[in-house]
């Protein structure tokens, strides 16, 4: 058990570190986010890095041959999904630079389509769960429940972090959250893919 444990600390600090990127971007692009809103972000972040290795430790145990073709698509998923996010960002911020609009704040929806981007790379994870866990279910929901802690620690941290870079760099913020967001994608996309 303590083996399981410490596998899964180690798994959810390497997993968060892209929910922490995008949650460090949040926090520059929108300063004045409220502690309900940080908590959301990071909650919304820990729950789908806990999710997604649970369903790919489903799919390990339940239906391999069909998770493996969709493995082959994850990368191209994130990287789309980021560039849309980081594109619009960047347009965003560019704009405002030529006209005085009103900051643009974190939508539901948005948050949304950032949690599932950062994290679909963690369904592969399920593998090495399946190693872990076994067949044993609830030895998998710990684990996944022990990244979703971690991810959520580590956002919680990276947003009041992005939010202190944010309130200094202004408008700029928002074009370097973009330019984040879409890094983390091409990160993706190429460990993903190459390697």
């Amino acid at each position: 058990m303590l083996e399981l444990v410490l596998a899964s600390l180690g798994l959810g600090v390497g997993l968060a570190m892209d929910a922490c990127a995008v949650s460090m971007s949040n926090g520059m692009n929108e300063p004045t986010m409220k502690t309900g809103k940080v908590l959301l972000v990071a909650g919304m972040f820990g729950v789908f890095q806990g999710l997604m290795p649970m369903a790919g430790w489903l799919c390990v145990s339940l239906i391999v041959e069909q998770f493996a073709k969709f493995e082959a698509w994850i990368p191209y998923i994130a990287l789309t999904l980021l560039v849309i996010i980081g594109g619009k960002m960047i347009f965003d911020g560019a704009r405002k630079n030529d006209v005085a609009s009103p900051q643009k704040k974190l939508t539901f929806s948005v948050l949304f389509v950032q949690a599932i981007a950062t994290s679909v790379d963690a369904l592969s994870t399920g593998f090495s769960l399946a190693d872990l866990a076994g067949t044993v279910w609830w030895k998998a929901l710990i684990s996944a429940g022990i990244i979703a802690v971690m991810t959520f620690g580590i956002c919680v941290g990276a947003v009041y972090l992005g939010k202190r870079f944010g309130a200094r760099l202004g408008d700029k913020a928002q074009i370097l959250g973009g330019c984040i967001l879409i890094g983390i994608g091409l990160e993706i996309f190429i460990s993903g893919v190459f390697f």
